[in-house]
């Protein structure tokens, strides 16, 4: 995780942890993971994707919250075929999150 992170951000790029609830992980593990990545760099969360459950919306933008992390939604769609979700009908982000792209903006600024 520790090289990935750094492999990204040396890149330009910012690390964000893409649909955490699909890991399948216990709250441990989790919990561990969400720890060593904001340890090591890691700046964002996927909060809404097509394979959350509205529960897990909630969960992850928690979670975003309590490590000091920036949110993301995504719809993950690859095509018409297979895909989660349609482009376009994924909610909003939860209220009191800092949009990934607003960190995004800022670099640009």
């Amino acid at each position: 995780l520790k090289d990935a992170v750094q492999w990204i951000t040396q890149a330009g790029g910012m690390a964000v942890i893409a649909h955490p609830a699909r890991y399948k992980f216990s709250a441990n593990e989790e919990y561990a993971l969400f720890s060593e990545f904001k340890a090591h760099g890691g700046r964002a969360v996927e909060v809404v994707t097509g394979s959350h459950t509205a529960a897990e919306y909630v969960k992850y933008a928690v979670t975003a919250q309590e490590f000091g992390l920036a949110a993301s939604r995504g719809s993950d769609f690859h095509s018409p075929d297979e895909s989660h979700t349609d482009l376009g009908t994924l909610p909003y982000l939860p209220g009191g999150l800092t949009p990934v792209w607003e960190l995004l903006a800022e670099r640009i600024q």
